[in-house]
């Protein structure tokens, strides 16, 4: 029950990296060994991680790029002339 409402605070604070990142570990048995500094900076990383996502796909929309790209799409290969 604790952990249900330290979720809820983490969303009602707008930490919604953080709360998904507690729900995610404390369903993972592999972070028990971590000590509590760890832990939180875990979540720290993932607030950040999270936040930085949201800004990138605010800027993209905001862009209105008229056709998708990305770097892995330019062939190179062929001939420029």
């Amino acid at each position: 029950m604790l952990n249900e409402q330290t979720i809820a605070t983490l969303n009602a604070l707008k930490l919604f990296g953080m709360a998904r990142g507690l729900e995610e570990r404390l369903n993972n048995h592999n972070h028990a060994e971590l000590s509590h500094a760890e832990f939180v900076g875990l979540l720290a990383q993932d607030e950040k991680t999270y936040r930085d996502n949201q800004r990138l796909k605010r800027l993209l929309k905001n862009a209105r790029l008229r056709q998708p790209a990305c770097l892995e799409d330019i062939d190179y290969h062929h001939p420029r002339g």
